[in-house]
């Protein structure tokens, strides 16, 4: 993509209704567009990060063995009704009447409606084990949206529901979601942390919520600090072992991460003092284990092997993919800008051309484009007739990863500069090597995909 042709309409001030940093850089980027209180339009830089933020979690949960399909926004109340949540839920659900006067929502979740599917197709436990899962907007019509996508009325989220036979088959489900849920996080650039939670409006007492350590997180949380040293990285995992998932379970879970709700004193206390750590978190996800609350209220039920019928096992998992982007940012950023990870960067790197009219960096800038786009490479090249600093400027704001500056007097000796935008390192070398390199650096994030 050429700059002079994109649609990034980034800001020079601090917007004023932004309180935290990833609202103010979102909006300065020219991510996103409040529409109303808590509802965006995602404009074009912005829907290329939730894209891959989308595809890492299409890519894990097909690694896990889990299904995709799409179910609609809007929902028949009557589903809620069968489960009883239709008035349990409270303000945050969005209630509408169609012109027939029936009753819908704006669904805020989906185990009412997977479950009516389930039911409807699903007779035998030779079908199952069954995982289902997709990527939809929900609606909750929170009292005060606030903070940008990161807690605003309409947002994307991924939620999966496992279906099985067994309490012990569904918790290997839970299992098998929290491994896949371990590698998506970190293939973002993330240190997502597994904490016991409540299960709020969804149901259930086994759950855990997943956490990234920010100073502007809502919840209060309080950890060993030895949860900070682990890493799931790039070990292979048999998603239908049982024992390993059971292993990377009680790896990530055994040492004390509790949310406030779940908070004990009397456990924390047992910790060794200079390992306790109470902090703020993002929560970006959760899984649940509910059992057959579902599936006995909605008669969710297969034939089993002995020839009766019986309520399946169930949990639901979500990850709030919108939310992620402001997640990502608040723990990655400086005070010149965002710095996106490679995983979800929305351009691999960006081409500065320091003096946009030259012959001679004209063509260089063309021949690096055409290059790294042959190599597989998404670049971005700023070939405004702007000054340098304005193009620097632009290119730390947004957070590219990487950066190629080049310009007469570099050219002049075969070289051009690249940039790391974290470390602020810049070393120069000759094109041919900077695109090596680049294929060097991204090649784990190329790797890691499916």
């Amino acid at each position: 993509m050429r700059l002079t042709r994109y649609f990034m309409p980034v800001l020079k001030e601090d917007p004023k209704e932004a309180q935290i940093v990833s609202h103010r850089l979102m909006l300065r980027a020219g991510m996103i567009k409040q529409q109303a209180a808590g509802i965006y339009s995602w404009l074009p830089l912005g829907f290329k990060v939730l894209n891959n933020i989308q595809k890492i979690v299409h890519e894990e949960q097909a690694r896990a063995g889990h299904i995709a399909m799409l179910m609609p926004t809007l929902q028949s109340a009557d589903l809620w009704r069968e489960s009883g949540r239709y008035d349990d839920y409270g303000e945050e659900m969005l209630r509408i009447k169609d012109r027939h006067k029936r009753d819908l929502l704006y669904g805020p979740t989906n185990e009412e409606m997977i479950t009516d599917i389930f039911r409807s197709h699903v007779n035998s436990y030779k079908d199952l084990p069954l995982t289902l899962y997709h990527i939809q907007w929900k609606f909750r019509d929170e009292i005060r949206p606030r903070f940008g996508v990161m807690r605003g009325r309409e947002f994307l989220m991924k939620d999966g529901y496992n279906f099985d036979l067994t309490r012990a088959d569904a918790l290997h489900a839970y299992n098998r979601h929290l491994v896949s849920y371990l590698r998506s996080y970190e293939r973002m650039g993330l240190q997502a942390i597994p904490m016991r939670a409540d299960g709020g409006p969804i149901g259930g007492d086994y759950t855990h919520e997943f956490l990234v350590l920010a100073e502007t997180g809502e919840s209060e949380v309080f950890y060993d600090s030895e949860i900070t040293d682990l890493k799931f990285g790039s070990r292979a995992i048999d998603y239908d072992s049982v024992e390993q998932c059971q292993a990377v379970l009680e790896e990530f879970t055994s040492r004390y991460a509790r949310t406030d709700e779940t908070h004990d004193e009397a456990l924390f206390n047992q910790i060794p003092e200079e390992r306790r750590r109470s902090a703020r978190g993002i929560e970006v996800g959760q899984i649940f284990y509910f059992g057959t609350k579902y599936s006995e209220a909605m008669g969710a039920t297969v034939v089993g092997p002995d020839g009766k019928r019986t309520p399946v096992e169930m949990g639901s998992h979500g990850i709030g993919v919108s939310r992620l982007l402001g997640a990502i940012i608040e723990a990655s950023h400086d005070d010149k800008g965002i710095i996106w990870p490679e995983g979800v960067t929305p351009f691999h790197v960006g081409i500065v051309n320091l003096k946009q009219g030259d012959a001679s960096t004209d063509s260089a800038c063309e021949a690096l484009y055409a290059e790294l786009k042959a190599q597989g490479f998404d670049p971005l090249y700023d070939d405004r007739d702007e000054r340098a600093g304005a193009k620097f400027a632009t290119m730390d704001l947004i957070g590219l990863p990487w950066r190629i500056t080049v310009g007469p007097r570099g050219l002049a000796a075969n070289k051009v500069e690249l940039t790391s935008r974290k470390t602020g390192e810049s070393v120069e070398m000759s094109p041919q090597e900077a695109v090596a390199r680049l294929k060097e650096i991204y090649q784990p994030v190329f790797d890691a995909a499916l």
